[in-house]
């Protein structure tokens, strides 16, 4: 099977980077969770107590920060792993906020376009098939209802350690992010008009993986 690019947005705790994980293995390509550089941008912003409305301080910080994310998921920011440190809900949060800048944007697009320019990956975020990778070969959008997010999320967290966890905080954190995701002025979270609608609120992961590997093969025979 020839390498392509796969593209795969959709709303926060669709399961997008679970999914991709998984095809990852199975097609042995890259996986590349944009969502996680958001979050490191995020969580340096945090600790460098930058004002999250001051998009010139946080693109003069991006210049010097180094994001690597290696083939086994373990996300680095400057050298260090924060693969658990950018999973908190407050560092979501602050990752929705600050990706409504166009020029934050610009700078992690960018670094998302120039790995992906040998093919092979799959990358999942709010904004592949419609800006990062407008020619992917296959694009998905993956969703699922709040409340199937909202247990998804609680159940990550509890797996984590997170304490503070509450399952109806997160509901609303969720439909939050929502709003905020797809009402941003700057690349606004929305299905791709070529992408393939995948609803996984009532799928097993092993359905949904199925599920878009049978439209992967579809595309690559095509």
């Amino acid at each position: 099977m020839k390498k392509i690019n796969i593209a795969i947005d959709g709303p926060s705790a669709a399961g997008k980077s679970t999914i991709s994980k998984r095809l990852a293995k199975e097609l042995n390509y890259v996986h590349l969770d944009t969502g996680a550089m958001y979050r490191c941008t995020a969580l340096k912003v945090l600790q460098s107590n930058i004002s999250l409305e001051d998009e010139k301080a946080i693109c003069e910080m991006l210049k010097d920060t180094k994001i690597v994310i290696t083939p086994d998921e373990k996300v680095f920011l400057d050298g260090v792993d924060v693969s658990k440190e950018i999973r908190t809900d407050e560092v979501s949060m602050v990752a929705s906020n600050i990706s409504q800048f166009e020029n934050v944007r610009e700078d992690l697009v960018h670094r998302q376009q120039e790995m992906a320019k040998d093919k092979g990956f799959i990358m999942d975020g709010r904004d592949i098939g419609t800006v990062v990778l407008k020619d992917a070969e296959v694009k998905i959008f993956l969703t699922a209802s709040v409340e199937a997010r909202a247990l998804r999320r609680y159940n990550q967290n509890k797996n984590l350690g997170i304490l503070d966890n509450d399952l109806e905080k997160i509901k609303k954190d969720i439909a939050q992010r929502d709003y905020q995701d797809t009402h941003r002025e700057h690349s606004p979270l929305k299905q791709a008009d070529d992408a393939v609608l995948v609803d996984s609120s009532d799928l097993s992961i092993d359905e949904v993986v199925e599920t878009i590997m049978n439209i992967i093969k579809g595309k690559v025979s095509e």
